[in-house]
């Protein structure tokens, strides 16, 4: 049996990204195989794909498909598998392996969710992975309904989703975002402020003293925001969009300015005991009640290098996800 998937064979511009026909897998002990609806596209994949090295995972052997994020029905069930799970609608993070990018993948069983009856496949696969981190940074940030929380690249998968879940808390919340159009699904999010970075005295529109920064964008802005801290607040850093040009703060900039610095991911999420399974079942819930809406700028699996060329465009809104 055939299907097909993306495949890459060197790195480089996403011209490299190939749709191609592929045997289908066949899933082992404890596995099922997931006839795929919608699969998950990172910045990360971007980077992973032109070969740049420093990134938290290593480059993959080549050739290989991209993708570590899934949603679809179950198809095939491996050897020892309940047979319960054929049929079901599941979504599931591969981890660190990839070939998210096919109609077909296998994923370990202990890795699915079933997918909340209202909520569809793209929205399941924004959930598992982003909506996951976004609870991981929650988990550090603690929001308060007294807080002031600027949010960075609001209108992207993370930012949308943390622009609701801190006025869901109570707090006030400024969103920043590119371009007019962005700024306005910023404030429709329910952002009491929303503010266009690009332009030079966008500091100057914060309305308030900040007392937390979610910082996903680093580099100048990132150090813009962090700027804005009154004494007492906290930064939390979750990225840097532009690519790892993390937001520059110093202990000294701690000390002078009376105020905390806390990296919310990389290292910290994966030695956290237990693991990220519960901000994976939380994550989902959350959507599934309608508590949290995530945005998606859907593509066809095919046009997989269209995807990437504007996500990296900074063409998109919310999580980019590829639909078979």
């Amino acid at each position: 049996m055939t299907s097909h998937a993306i495949r890459q064979y060197e790195f480089g511009p996403a011209e490299k990204l190939l749709f191609e026909e592929v045997r289908a897998p066949v899933p082992g002990p404890g596995q099922v195989r997931v006839a795929v609806a919608a699969a998950g596209v990172h910045l990360i994949d971007t980077t992973i794909r032109r070969g740049v090295e420093g990134g938290p995972f290593p480059l993959p052997a080549l050739p290989m498909t991209p993708g570590r994020e899934v949603a679809g029905v179950v198809d095939v069930l491996g050897a020892d598998v309940p047979a319960e799970w054929s049929g079901r609608r599941v979504v599931a993070h591969l981890g660190q392996a990839s070939g998210g990018y096919a109609e077909s993948v296998v994923a370990n069983v202990a890795s699915l969710h079933e997918i909340p009856p209202d909520l569809s496949f793209a929205d399941a696969v924004a959930m598992i992975g982003t909506g996951r981190t976004v609870f991981a940074v929650l988990d550090v940030a603690q929001v308060r309904a007294d807080d002031v929380v600027l949010v960075s690249a609001a209108a992207g998968g993370m930012g949308s989703l943390l622009v609701q879940a801190a006025k869901n808390a109570g707090a006030f919340v400024v969103g920043l975002a590119g371009g007019a159009e962005k700024v306005e699904l910023v404030r429709g999010l329910g952002a009491d402020v929303a503010v266009d970075y690009r332009v030079p005295d966008w500091p100057q529109r914060v309305e308030r003293p900040v007392t937390l920064v979610l910082d996903g964008v680093g580099g100048e802005s990132g150090r813009q925001a962090f700027e804005l801290l009154a004494p007492g607040g906290r930064i939390v850093l979750y990225g840097a969009s532009g690519g790892f040009d993390f937001t520059k703060i110093t202990t000294a900039d701690l000390f002078t300015r009376g105020v905390s610095a806390t990296a919310a991911i990389g290292p910290r999420i994966m030695a956290r005991p237990g693991g990220v399974r519960d901000f994976e079942t939380l994550s989902l819930a959350a959507a599934g009640r309608g508590e949290l809406r995530p945005l998606t700028s859907t593509f066809p699996l095919a046009k997989a290098a269209e995807a990437h060329r504007a996500l990296e465009a900074r063409e998109t809104v919310g999580k980019v996800v590829l639909v078979a």
